[in-house]
């Protein structure tokens, strides 16, 4: 495809916009896609202005917690006794101060954290040297809720076998 803008050079950028329900398109090339100015996203990107990611993850969140009630109120004056960061400070930039944040200000975290990612039990890689522990805690995590199960069902042999499986894992 050649440059829509100097009809030489073959187009390696490709825009698309979408103004009031009418679609532009344009072609360019990398030469013509560096002269015009619109276009130059790339370290022009200013994080103070009113439609920053952290000013529309606020606003979102605001939205979700519309409802304030007194707990709601209360999570602002939460501060992390470690690093003196507040609530009020996170929802500002996004950022906590330290790692004792997450356990000082667990009340307001947790279900920030649950509606972003969806639960709070990480479910990525795992370092390969404690991958088998982690690997069986979580195994017995799993055994111990189908143990209550299979008690409450009064399924006593099954329960049995749960049992000798979860001390299995744990004598590991």
């Amino acid at each position: 495809m050649i440059c829509d803008r100097c009809h030489k050079n073959e187009a390696n950028v490709h825009i698309t916009k979408i103004v009031n329900g009418v679609k532009q398109e344009l072609n360019l090339c990398d030469k013509c896609a560096k002269e015009i100015e619109e276009i130059n996203m790339i370290g022009d990107v200013e994080f103070d202005t009113p439609f920053s990611l952290q000013n529309i993850i606020n606003g979102i969140m605001d939205y979700v917690n519309y409802n304030k009630s007194s707990k709601d109120v209360n999570n602002y004056e939460l501060v992390c006794k470690n690093c003196n960061t507040s609530y009020r400070e996170f929802k500002k930039d996004g950022l906590l101060g330290c790692s004792e944040c997450y356990k000082n200000l667990n009340e307001a975290l947790i279900p920030i954290i649950k509606r972003v990612q969806g639960s709070i039990e990480h479910t990525g890689k795992v370092p390969k040297k404690s991958a088998k522990d982690i690997y069986n805690k979580r195994k017995i995590i799993k055994l111990k809720q189908k143990l209550q199960k299979a008690i409450a069902l009064e399924e006593y042999e099954k329960a049995a076998e749960i049992r000798d499986e979860i001390k299995e894992l744990k004598s590991e």
